[in-house]
């Protein structure tokens, strides 16, 4: 250890001529602490709701999406699609067909999206096992069936348990002038079950077969998108290459992140914005930090004086109180990241956290999730702040004179 750090590191630790320096030096460290926990916390309940998002929208968006780069349909080839199922990475093709419908059933109407999905849809995204009543069905005994988003559900007043009420689907005709009457296909289902994922799917979606959907649009052989399920440790990025050289430039080939790459930017752009806040505070404890270093520097002026006189450069001064500062604000953050880490283990343990979620939430208490890249990200604008802070009682420092004694 070179000699300005143990000086430093002695003047951190040794006991001070004035109290007020040990109170101030003392908030000092605690206002550290205090803000670095808040920062890993906050960021941690941000990185939780991402992962749960993330997790619920998995239930109803695929890994990778393709959808035409023009228009809002085509027909799928089926050599093209022979060669997606070979593909190395992929475990599932999925064909989906969606648009804006008017449902009715009973008395209640609304508008909502009819999806119409083939037999491999819940292979791909694991919808069935969002179902909340019912059953994931579609066709049964040569009836159509229907699974509504547990919004939608709630908007028509659906009864699973009228087994013999249906839900009427009107379509629009494509390109037809006549009576109003004329301008709408209609076809009824049962509903089958509700489902529930995020609240932007269940409040508009309503799921049928792909075929039942082709039939009440007029699109025989048409799909809005197809929608693919990676292999367990396939390259997401690499899969997607190969998808875009097997369709060619009409398709636009996006993975789970781009499909809800708005509302992911969003979350991210909070996240970092309470960040920047939070850094704030921090920089308020620098300025008790600058206090208690102004104060040291002036209580240890004859010992900076005495060392000047032995050869002490004003570098080394300098980095003296430098250290003493950066110390000071490593010993705050490794509290900080002690009690982060506490209050952390301490929520998931308890059956509803440290602080609860209302009820009609998927999850009971905040989620939270701690990530490394977290921490480092955190120690640079700590050790940032600090070292800001030190510079001014360093240069302080810097101009007391030597001690010259005359013979």
């Amino acid at each position: 250890m070179n000699w300005p750090l143990r000086i430093a590191r002695r003047y951190l630790f040794a006991k001070k001529s004035s109290n007020a320096i040990n109170i101030i030096t003392g908030i000092s460290i605690l206002g550290i602490t205090i803000g670095t926990a808040a920062l890993i916390l906050v960021l941690s309940v941000f990185n939780g709701f991402e992962d749960l998002i993330t997790g619920l929208f998995s239930n109803f968006n695929p890994d990778i999406k393709v959808v035409p780069a023009k228009g809002k349909t085509f027909e799928p080839d089926s050599v093209q699609l022979a060669e997606l199922w070979k593909l190395e990475g992929v475990a599932v093709v999925s064909q989906s067909l969606e648009e804006v419908a008017f449902f009715e059933y009973e008395n209640s109407q609304d508008f909502g999206i009819l999806k119409g999905v083939d037999r491999y849809y819940h292979e791909v995204t694991g919808i069935d096992s969002t179902i909340r009543e019912g059953r994931y069905l579609f066709e049964e005994d040569g009836r159509d069936f229907a699974v509504l988003g547990v919004g939608m559900r709630n908007k028509l007043s659906v009864n699973l348990g009228k087994v013999l009420t249906t839900v009427s689907i009107y379509m629009p005709k494509q390109n037809r002038v006549g009576p109003m009457e004329n301008q709408f296909r209609k076809k009824f289902v049962y509903p089958g079950g509700t489902f529930v994922i995020q609240q932007d799917f269940d409040n508009q979606y309503v799921l049928s077969s792909l075929e039942f959907a082709r039939s009440l649009m007029g699109m025989p052989g048409q799909v809005s998108a197809l929608e693919i399920k990676l292999k367990p440790g396939a390259s997401e990025s690499t899969v997607a290459n190969g998808i875009q050289a097997i369709l060619g430039p009409d398709f636009i080939v996006r993975n789970r992140y781009q499909q809800d790459e708005a509302f992911l930017k969003l979350m991210n752009i909070e996240k970092w914005m309470s960040y920047a806040i939070l850094s704030l505070t921090l920089l308020m404890v620098a300025f008790n930090m600058i206090g208690a270093l102004w104060m040291i520097v002036l209580e240890k002026q004859k010992d900076i004086s005495i060392l000047k006189s032995m050869g002490a450069t004003d570098i080394s001064v300098r980095n003296i109180f430098l250290s003493q500062g950066l110390m000071l604000c490593f010993l705050g953050m490794i509290l900080g990241y002690i009690l982060a880490i506490g209050l952390y283990l301490l929520h998931i343990n308890l059956p509803n956290g440290l602080i609860s979620i209302p009820q009609g939430f998927v999850v009971t208490a905040y989620p939270v999730s701690l990530r490394l890249a977290d921490f480092s990200v955190i120690a640079v604008t700590v050790i940032s702040i600090g070292f800001l802070a030190s510079l001014l009682p360093a240069r302080r420092a810097m101009r007391v004179p030597a001690i010259i004694r005359e013979e």
